[in-house]
């Protein structure tokens, strides 16, 4: 029987590349599979809170294991803005394109142009609880590249390539991004819970 796993998400691109990482020992569920329509207020001023605010959301009201991710843009040139802020850096709709501009306009007179991404999943799965963390360093470029991910992948060259995350496709990005390095260690915790087997 597969272990049943809650992502806490709305997010259809966050699913698409969670279930292409995800062992077949479990069934991935979204929050509209438990019919959760309502959207989770993160209130969170870093991406462990934001994270952790959406997992005991759904533990306390639904019960299910779950695990939930936040991610942000880190530009060293910002102070790592925008950060936790990066849906929604340009305004409260989560705009991709108004976000984008805002990050080319605040680095316009900045020599300086690396940046981070990084996730933390936090999940609380057969009692237990904890946090993962993954991060890739690049570049922020002006000018958007290749039709692939999203949110600010068009202009995010990781190091060591001469793509964008939205040029290199997602088979490359799915080994090498900052949600699969997180995603790497949550399956190492979910393998240490005892509660699935999961082959190697």
């Amino acid at each position: 029987m597969k272990q049943k796993l809650i992502f806490a998400t709305h997010n259809p691109n966050k699913i698409k590349e969670i279930q292409e990482l995800i062992p077949p020992e479990i069934d991935l569920l979204s929050l509209k599979d438990i019919n959760c329509i309502e959207d989770i207020e993160e209130t969170g001023t870093t991406l462990e809170e934001n994270a952790k605010i959406k997992v005991d959301y759904i533990k306390n009201k639904y019960g299910y294991d779950c695990f939930a991710d936040d991610s942000g843009l880190e530009v060293d040139a910002l102070d790592g803005a925008p950060g936790v802020y990066s849906a929604r850096y340009a305004g409260s709709e989560k705009n991709n394109e108004k976000n984008i501009q805002k990050v080319w306009e605040n680095l316009f007179d900045k020599e300086e142009k690396n940046a981070q991404f990084k996730t933390v999943i936090a999940a609380n799965i057969n009692g237990k609880e904890f946090l993962c963390e993954g991060k890739i360093r690049g570049t922020i470029i002006d000018k958007k590249r290749g039709t692939g991910g999203f949110g600010y992948d068009p202009i995010f060259i990781p190091e060591g390539h001469s793509k964008t995350f939205a040029e290199l496709g997602k088979e490359v990005k799915n080994k090498i991004s900052h949600r699969a390095k997180a995603f790497t260690v949550f399956l190492n915790n979910l393998k240490q819970s005892q509660r699935v087997k999961i082959k190697e």
